[in-house]
């Protein structure tokens, strides 16, 4: 089961990808924190988080994607760039007929540490250990996203995940393919955006 969890924020948005399979081994496919300068208007922003999310979507071709639910906070800027970015991935999500699902950070916490008030740098060291890497995925919205990937795999797994996987498995050969299909714009972009942001741990993963 591959799945795209997305930590939704304006100014920084965390994107990982992962496959767990059906013993609930995850594995890191790629991990991004898009970002949008603070001096563009929120359409524009919005519109850069979006074009991030979608050449994603294309290359990789998810089975799903998990976000963190919004919750209350004493932000209200804050509060509502997550929701903006929410909205934005949900749309992207479902023209493409991809199941989402919100995940609490509570839940997710206790799915990937065993405990609900888990810190960062707890959830970021379970990230690490999970996926085999020798370092945590750095910024913290890194790893956030891969925390809510892993967490919907497990909540989700068995006889469901295996549907969903087995439904888009007749794409999956042509992933590398789809990947190409993107336009030059949204190769570069993507680029640029991974050569920034990556973390380095998924760096060496990847390489």
């Amino acid at each position: 089961m591959r799945v795209l969890g997305i930590d939704p924020g304006l100014t920084r948005c965390g994107v990982g990808v992962v496959d767990v399979a059906s013993d609930r081994s995850a594995k890191l496919v790629d991990v991004v924190v898009l970002r949008s300068p603070a001096d563009l208007d929120t359409p524009s922003r919005l519109a850069r988080i979006a074009d991030g999310l979608e050449a994603i979507l294309e290359e990789h071709r998810p089975n799903a994607v998990a976000l963190e639910r919004v919750f209350a906070r004493s932000d209200v800027s804050t509060i509502m760039g997550t929701a903006q970015i929410s909205g934005v991935a949900m749309l992207i999500a479902a023209r493409r007929a991809l199941p989402v699902a919100l995940h609490t950070p509570s839940e997710v916490k206790a799915a990937i540490t065993g405990y609900g008030r888990a810190d960062k740098k707890q959830v970021g060291a379970m990230v690490a250990r999970i996926l085999g890497l020798e370092v945590v995925p750095k910024p913290a919205d890194a790893a956030d996203a891969l925390a809510l990937a892993i967490c919907h795999a497990w909540r989700t797994g068995g006889a469901a995940g295996a549907a969903i996987a087995d439904a888009s498995g007749a794409g999956a050969a042509g992933r590398g393919a789809d990947a190409a299909g993107m336009t030059p714009a949204q190769r570069a972009w993507l680029a640029a955006e991974r050569a920034a942001s990556v973390s380095g741990a998924a760096r060496r993963v990847r390489e």
